[in-house]
This record gives C-alpha cells, sequence and structure tokens, in this order.
C-alpha cells in the first residue's frame, strides 16, 4: 500500500473501498451531488484519482454506493415505526409523516444533481434489492389498520398514502426548485393538520 493510501486508512481499520464510499456519502450530505468529480472525491480521500477505478467500474457506480449509505445513514437516526393495532392510528400516523419528512429531508437534495445522470439512479435503485421502503410500509400499515377496523371499511389507503408521500417530496421539492439548500423544517402543527385532513376529510359532515 502507498504512502498516500495508508494516509487516507489511518483513522481506521475499512477497507479503501470503504474509505471512498464513505467520503463520497460524506460530500453527498455536505453539498449534494451537482459537480461531484472523481478528482474531488479523490483529493477528499487522501487518494490519487485514479484509485477509485480499482475499486469501482466508473463514478456512476461509486455514486450509487454512496447514495446507498446515504440512505443507510439517515435511516439509522429514524425511531422505529409503529406497527398495526399499537396506540392510535393518529399518533402513529404523525410518526409515519415526521419519518418521511427526515427522510426526504436528508435523501433527496442528494438525488436533485443526479436527475440527468439515469445511469446513476438506476444502479441506486438496483442495490435496494426491490426491498420494501417507507412509502411501502405506510401503505401497509394503512391497510392493516383498516382491517382491524380502526379505519373505515371503505378507506381508500393508497389516496391517503400519496397525499402523505406528496407532502414530504413537496416539502423538500419545493425549496430546490427554488434554488436554495435543504427543507425547511414542517412545523408540528402542519404535521397535525395533514393527519387530521388524512383521517377527517375535508367535505362537510
Amino acid at each position: 500500500m502507498s504512502p498516500r493510501k495508508a494516509a487516507a486508512l489511518r483513522a481506521g481499520d475499512r477497507s479503501l473501498r470503504e474509505h471512498l464510499i464513505v467520503t463520497a456519502e460524506r460530500m453527498i450530505s455536505e453539498r449534494g451531488t451537482a459537480g461531484l468529480t472523481v478528482r474531488a472525491i479523490a483529493r477528499e480521500a487522501g487518494v490519487a484519482d485514479g484509485v477509485l477505478y480499482n475499486h469501482f467500474a466508473d463514478k456512476e457506480e461509486l455514486l450509487a454506493h454512496a447514495l446507498w449509505a446515504r440512505v443507510e445513514a439517515v435511516g439509522r437516526t429514524l425511531p422505529p415505526l409503529p406497527e398495526p393495532g399499537d396506540a392510535t392510528v393518529e399518533a402513529n400516523l404523525r410518526v409515519y409523516v415526521e419519518h418521511g419528512l427526515i427522510l426526504h429531508n436528508g435523501f433527496l437534495p442528494a438525488l436533485a444533481g443526479l436527475l440527468a445522470h439515469p445511469e446513476v439512479l438506476a444502479r441506486f435503485a438496483a442495490l435496494s434489492g426491490g426491498g420494501e421502503d417507507w412509502r411501502d410500509r405506510l401503505a401497509r400499515y394503512l391497510r392493516a389498520e383498516r382491517d382491524l377496523g380502526r379505519l373505515a371499511p371503505g378507506a381508500r389507503v393508497e389516496a391517503a398514502t400519496s397525499m402523505i408521500v406528496g407532502v414530504c417530496h413537496e416539502a423538500v421539492l419545493s425549496v430546490l426548485l427554488q434554488g436554495e439548500g435543504l427543507a425547511r423544517r414542517t412545523s408540528p402543527e402542519a404535521v397535525d393538520d395533514l393527519v387530521a385532513t388524512v383521517l377527517d376529510g375535508i367535505a362537510p359532515r
């Protein structure tokens, strides 16, 4: 191992491949992916530019792994999602909304710089293995609560899921489209209003 590689790994015992992924993930969390170059990642990692190609086929593969690492890093900060039948549906939905807002705020800004790079997004999607994501968990939770009788028998859970997901997207995308940084924090009152609207609707009784 060259002195430069050794210096890059001095702080821990992870492999150079892992070090490069961690470095790229940290850079994504701090500045997004726009303009993120191989040279910038290599300099930050403390290695020569060509070292990246010893461990990844190209920059797109590294970025896909870094994005996945970002998802996992954000996920580790989140509390567990409630199970059907626990507490109240209202309280549980509040947790799901807050979970989704944190997840989107932590991850969507990283995707903004990759909209013109579908190959990175395709490789990122492949890393997930098609597993159940937050949206799937939310829809499954609402269906289970309907089956338990804690929601109306005819409750349109897919529409309710789309409403909640849309609010989480909007909190981030509306800011990104204005050329700003991270999303503004959604107030607890706004979360309460969303949950109440999902559960009660807006038509007169």
